[in-house]
């Protein structure tokens, strides 16, 4: 037998950083622009370098890498392109943040200090990712890395401004944008989140001049009240039809305000009269522009009350809020308060809530770029899996608004647009102009905003293959082949980098979108650093070993669903990894000496010709229907669905019944039987070590290594596929007999608490054929079963000794002197029947389904018609059972 030493115990930590520099070294992962082979291609949506890597990058990029690595597998020329995001905003508020523990504002050091500051915490946050990334065992090609601000993207970046401005589709203007005081920047819509609140609707007595009387109007927000410009009602509101046209008097500073008639007054809000703010509200500021009102700005950009707000300049919101209020009241203005809900946009970087200005930005006409966008997912250029986000997409791009690309930030890519200070002439280039286009002279001064994140990153697909340049790798890999990514970014990324690809490359920039969920903690809450339930993913890898980690992100990834991560199933399936390593250490010890590799077409070959035992038969065709549901499964991104039936085939299949159905071979040391199992086991572990590569590579490569194989590394070997030589239905049906028999054998003992020790006799009424397979696996019957001896009889006793059960073979009886409960086997087989039931109609189902059946590999579908027909059978000597127990 085989002495080469391997260790009792799988140690992650001491292998997995020796399996990352050997794939490294060896340039598994570098993709060739020159390969025949057809080309797979994904870009890995860069982390920020705002920190470490969450949860929720260690589950889109294992996902990515399981898909990676199959491909790959597969025979294709794969590149993942790893990266990393400035992140503007996000990264501008962690550096100010850690210098104003020390005293220092941004403004004190400068531009240029503060720009160096970031760059030095880049490089640093940078080597932490791309270290985090190598942990996990993630195979991008290290050769492309990329970062959104090197002059590479840099200059993509400038080169899609300028055409966009010189298209018409990037214009500056004076509008009004969700402001961030805290950031002190313009946001975008989708960066302002709405959330519910409980607030207060605010009632307010405004005197009308010339008139006798008052209106009353409604607001939550009375200390914009200070910058009203009108009162408005709906034209068509009987209750106010008179007042059009008068006047009102602001409470506390007495400006006059016109009543005007305006439709888009909800007049069942409130009174059905509202202020008018155009400085502070979006209604308001499309309203004052249709009335021509002349706008007051009282909030800065910094949240505080301007000179504008008289008495109450220099107080901040909230102060002013309190200060107005009290003023209402003591005058007489307050009418009454009472609670309501309402939905405050807050910055989705700092939580504070958004204040509506009016200022000059820089805006892309989306409506231009939004069409072609909409029609590449509408013809099927472009497929979302799951499909329902579709729909999302649809609703949210046909509702879209001109983007808002300009940001009051430091760190990011400055907007490249010039002023003279000569003549005040603009210009937009691509490179840094020395002299004014119009009068010559050389004072320019560059515009001090940045641009959106999010611009820079909606041309990741292309720019990282070196666009605007026609280089090889965008000739070769692109369209990527699928974009894999959160759901929470459809409309910042997903959406962008459609529209941004369509327009530049003339092509969609990936196939496929794939959306996984969120990771989630156990209480169902979303992960967040400062709620303090966020879980750092190289912890856990730390304690369990990456594999196990990997392997629960996969397989807890069902489509359309969020993951309720916990480090018990983490746990669960760091004993799936040691099972493996188990298994594979059983065999290894029992190889005889110079056992060799063996290649599929040796193992075809052998079962073509009848020369293997059912048993090895038996489990070539469960491999052959494993490897065909996970390629399939894996196709469409069921990546649950493909790890389960991973784990089912290994431990439950392989380990629970083949290599204890081979050990008595294997204890024979020679002979024909024994030399065509150990080329089985070498075979099957082979194969199966390859199918579960992509989701655990470390214990995958490790075991492989030391099994007899042929090739350099398991990162590069065939993936197994569906052979028909292996498609064997008489094997798998009488095998599934004898498994099913010991199962439900083990089942009686455990119900009624026999000492699974104890060896019993059994007495089974089986028909001549049935009583033949029980004979010809009566030795690892009951060995598996712990029974003294098994007697084939025509009829059962009626005896409370007799222990009944029922399987395929036929009912049998356990003979005890414990006896057993009639109520308890009732409600055994009563728990039995709907369990069938349920099963069987989940495989009708299947088979009802057109898709499957002309989809799925014929070995698979035969398989899905066979265990009906078995659970079919079970069902009725289920039913038979409890009739009898009923009746007696």
């Amino acid at each position: 037998m085989n002495s080469n030493p391997i260790p009792k115990s799988y140690d992650s930590r001491a292998t997995e950083e020796r399996w990352v520099h050997f794939w490294e070294e060896h340039d598994f992962f570098v993709a060739d622009n020159r390969s025949p082979a057809p080309s797979f291609c994904i870009v890995m949506p860069p982390p920020n370098i705002t920190g470490s890597l969450h949860m929720g990058h260690a589950l889109t990029t294992t996902l990515q890498d399981v898909v990676v690595r199959w491909k790959r597998m597969h025979g294709f020329n794969t590149l993942w392109v790893p990266g990393t995001d400035h992140a503007g905003i996000a990264t501008q508020n962690v550096i100010e943040r850690r210098l104003a523990e020390q005293g220092i504002h941004r403004k004190d050091l400068g531009r240029e200090k503060f720009e160096q500051i970031v760059w030095e915490w880049k490089e640093k946050a940078e080597k932490t990712i791309h270290h985090q990334i190598r942990k996990m065992g993630f195979g991008c090609d290290w050769t492309r890395v990329a970062f959104t601000m090197e002059p590479r993207m840099s200059r993509a970046v400038r080169e899609v401004f300028v055409r966009l401005y010189e298209e018409g589709l990037i214009y500056r203007g004076e509008y009004m944008v969700n402001w961030c005081p805290r950031c002190t920047t313009a946001i975008s819509d989708l960066e302002a989140q709405h959330e519910p609140e409980q607030g207060r609707l605010y009632y307010l007595r405004y005197p009308l001049r010339d008139f006798a009387g008052e209106i009353v109007v409604a607001t939550t927000r009375p200390e914009t009240m200070l910058g009203d410009t009108a009162v408005a009602v709906h034209p068509d509101d009987d209750r106010y039809r008179d007042l059009v046209g008068k006047t009102a008097i602001l409470p506390l500073l007495g400006r006059e305000l016109p009543v005007i008639g305006d439709s888009f007054v909800q007049k069942e809000f409130g009174t059905g009269a509202v202020k008018i703010t155009p400085a502070h509200d979006p209604n308001d500021y499309q309203a004052g522009l249709r009335h021509k009102l002349p706008f007051v700005q009282v909030i800065d950009e910094l949240g505080m009350m301007t000179p504008q707000a008289g008495p109450y300049a220099g107080l901040s919101r909230a102060q002013a809020r309190e200060k107005v209020l009290e003023d209402l009241s003591r005058q007489g203005f307050l009418v009454r308060q009472e609670p309501h809900s309402l939905s405050v946009a807050r910055c989705q970087r700092c939580s504070t809530a958004v204040e509506p200005l009016v200022s000059t930005q820089w805006f892309v006409k989306i409506a231009a770029l939004a069409e072609p966008a909409i029609q590449a997912v509408e013809s099927g250029r472009i497929r979302f899996v799951p499909s329902n986000y579709e729909k999302v997409y649809f609703e949210w791009m046909r509702n879209i608004h001109d983007w808002c690309i300009s940001r009051q930030l430091w760190w990011g890519h400055r907007i490249p647009a010039w002023y003279c200070r000569q003549c005040g002439q603009m210009q937009v280039c691509r490179t840094d102009p020395a002299l004014c286009s119009r009068c010559g002279a050389g004072q320019l001064q560059q515009d001090p905003d940045v641009l959106d994140t999010w611009f820079s990153s909606a041309l990741w697909p292309f720019s990282t293959l070196g666009w605007p340049e026609p280089t090889r790798d965008l000739e070769v890999f692109y369209p990527n082949s699928v974009m894999m990514t959160g759901f929470d970014i459809i409309f910042f990324w997903v959406a962008r980098m459609i529209m941004m690809g369509l327009h530049f490359v003339g092509d969609v920039p990936f196939r496929t979108v794939f959306l996984n969920g969120l990771v989630r903690t156990e209480q169902k809450q979303k992960m967040s650093k400062s709620k303090g339930n966020a879980v750092d993913p190289l912890e856990i890898v730390e304690q369990y070993g990456t594999d196990a980690v990997r392997f629960t992100l996969s397989v807890m990834a069902g489509s359309g669903t969020d993951i309720v991560f916990s480090t018990d199933r983490v746990i669960g399936y760091r004993a799936f990894a040691n099972k493996i390593w188990n298994a594979v250490r059983f065999v290894l010890l029992n190889l005889p000496a110079g056992a060799s590799a063996v290649e599929s077409e040796e193992m075809e070959a052998l079962a073509s010709k009848g020369l293997l035992t059912v048993v090895n038969r038996w489990v070539l065709h469960r491999l052959n229907v494993t490897v065909g549901e996970v390629n399939e499964t894996l196709e469409k991104f069921r990546f649950d669905e493909a790890c389960n039936a991973l784990y089912h085939f290994f431990w439950h299949e392989l380990c629970d019944w083949y290599l204890e159905l081979s050990k008595p071979v294997l204890n024979q040391r020679s002979g024909a039987d024994v030399e065509q199992t150990v080329k089985t086991l070498i075979y099957v572990l082979d194969m199966s070590l390859r199918a579960l590569h992509p989701v655990m590579p470390f214990i995958t490569e490790d075991l492989w290594q030391r099994l007899p194989h042929r090739g350099v590394s398991l990162a590069v070997a065939r993936y197994p596929v569906a052979r028909p030589a292996f498609h064997n239905a008489d094997a798998e049906s009488e095998l599934s007999r004898i498994i099913d028999f010991v199962t439900a054998i083990r089942t009686v003992r455990s119900e009624n608490n026999l000492d699974p020790g104890r060896r019993l006799p059994l007495e089974v009424m089986a028909s001549q054929d049935d009583a033949g397979c029980v004979e010809r696996y009566l030795g690892p019957i009951l060995a598996l079963a712990r029974l003294s001896g098994i007697r084939t009889v025509e009829a059962l006793q009626e005896d409370r000794t007799h222990l009944r059960g029922f399987s395929g073979i036929g009912q049998f009886a356990l003979i005890s002197e414990e006896g057993s409960d009639a109520g308890a086997e009732a409600e055994r087989l009563r728990k039995d029947i709907a369990r069938l039931q349920q099963e069987l109609e989940r495989q009708a189902k299947k088979l009802s389904s057109p898709e499957f059946l002309q989809k799925a590999p014929a070995a698979v579908v035969e398989s899905a018609r066979e265990r009906r027909a078995d659970l079919a059978g079970k069902l009725d000597k289920a039913a038979a059972e409890l009739r009898r127990l009923d009746g007696a």
